[in-house]
């Protein structure tokens, strides 16, 4: 079965750090861009950082740069995002997804990936 499967999530208090992972399971991530996403309880779908298919380009939602860091491990077949100094603002539900492409580009725009989804981890920053 082809699917991204996501790990990492928990309840972290405000300041604290969870790291996520996005594995995928019946294919190779070598040549697909990798977008994380998350959506809080009454809140549209946002996206968070995404980064192509080589690691080269990465971009991150304004909400996020400086804090999170995404990065890919293409042996161990997994994309991990860092997060760093959380925020109650930061708890969601995170998806990863991704999208065939060997341009070195990326983008945070949910159209974009349309090939794979995750089921998502819960994130839940507070004290």
């Amino acid at each position: 079965q082809l699917q991204l499967v996501e790990s990492g999530g928990g309840l972290v208090q405000p300041g604290g750090s969870l790291r996520l992972s996005c594995a995928a399971s019946g294919f190779t991530l070598d040549y697909y861009a990798i977008g994380w996403f998350r959506q809080a309880p009454g809140k549209e779908r946002e996206g968070v950082a995404c980064i192509s298919s080589s690691g080269g380009s990465t971009n991150y939602a304004d909400s996020v740069k400086g804090r999170f860091t995404i990065s890919r491990d293409n042996a161990k077949n997994m994309v991990t995002l860092q997060m760093n100094s959380l925020r109650p603002t930061d708890t969601g539900v995170y998806y990863c997804a991704a999208r065939y492409s060997v341009r070195p580009i990326c983008s945070m725009r949910e159209g974009y990936f349309g090939d794979y989804w995750g089921q998502g981890t819960q994130v839940t920053v507070s004290s």
